[in-house]
């Protein structure tokens, strides 16, 4: 798909992802629904993780990511595509708009304070890739409570993977600060090769965090009238619930902690087995 005009190389793509991206268990008349906000969310994220753009000039081109979805018109194809998208498929674009505000946020903020101000960022750029998918498919919106959950650890693992990397290249960090200084550490601790045994602590305090997320999202498969959308649900949550297990054993300072694919393969399939069971 050729990019928009005001797009920058792209950073990966959906082959490049810890969970499925529009995978073969979601219904084939939707998947090029999902691919269409997939590579809008994907160049609009790339834009605000670009090391060679300043912070006004990535909040520039997200605005124009978002009045191109408003309106149809404008230098942001993949914009125009997913406007497409949404009117045919009567979602809203208020899930889209909601990741534009979230990686506009990216552009300027380099730091949270504590959790609560890294469940507000979640709320808009991961909690809305949920949202848009239980509507694309015709679930009812009282989903969207367990959806965020398992939307928000999902972005948390992320964090939590590349938590060396964000700080390497872009001097950003999601881990809470307060948590990092309470366990007698600082941000520098995470150019190290290895974790510091303060790291660590800070680091399962936010598995915790995130294994109390995955709970709350437990409901959520067996929630959706889509058996497709459910089973692709269960999937996501086990592998989440994997990586917390793995990075919880695993220091991502020393390599990203990731799954083969034969590994999740194999997850994916025991998660499918089991939900068909329940």
């Amino acid at each position: 798909m050729k990019q928009s005009a005001l797009a920058v190389d792209p950073s990966k793509d959906a082959t490049g992802e810890n969970f499925p991206v529009g995978s073969f268990l979601l219904p084939a008349a939707l998947r090029p629904h999902v691919a269409r906000f997939y590579a809008f969310a994907r160049e609009a994220d790339d834009i605000a993780d670009a090391h060679h753009l300043p912070p006004q000039e990535k909040i520039s081109r997200l605005n124009a990511y978002a009045e191109t979805l408003q309106t149809g018109n404008g230098p942001v194809s993949t914009a125009v595509r997913l406007k497409l998208s949404l009117d045919e498929t009567g979602v809203t674009p208020r899930h889209a708009l909601d990741l534009i505000s979230a990686f506009q946020q990216d552009a300027v903020k380099q730091r949270y304070a504590n959790w609560g101000e890294l469940m507000d960022y979640c709320n808009r750029s991961a909690s809305p890739v949920g949202r848009y998918l239980l509507d694309l498919h015709g679930e009812d919106p009282s989903g969207y409570a367990a959806s965020d959950m398992l939307c928000n650890a999902l972005q948390v693992i992320n964090h939590l993977q590349d938590c060396g990397k964000d700080y390497r290249e872009m001097d950003r960090v999601y881990l809470p600060m307060d948590w990092i200084s309470g366990h007698g550490t600082q941000v520098e601790a995470l150019a190290s090769p290895h974790l510091t045994g303060q790291m660590r602590a800070v680091l399962n305090r936010c598995l915790d965090e995130t294994r109390s997320l995955l709970l709350r999202a437990k409901p959520l498969p067996k929630q959706c009238k889509s058996k497709r959308l459910g089973a692709e649900s269960a999937v996501i949550l086990t592998l989440a619930e994997r990586l917390v297990d793995a990075l919880s054993s695993d220091d991502p300072l020393a390599r990203r902690v990731v799954f083969s694919k034969p590994r999740m393969a194999l997850i994916s399939l025991g998660a499918l087995f089991r939900f068909a069971l329940t």
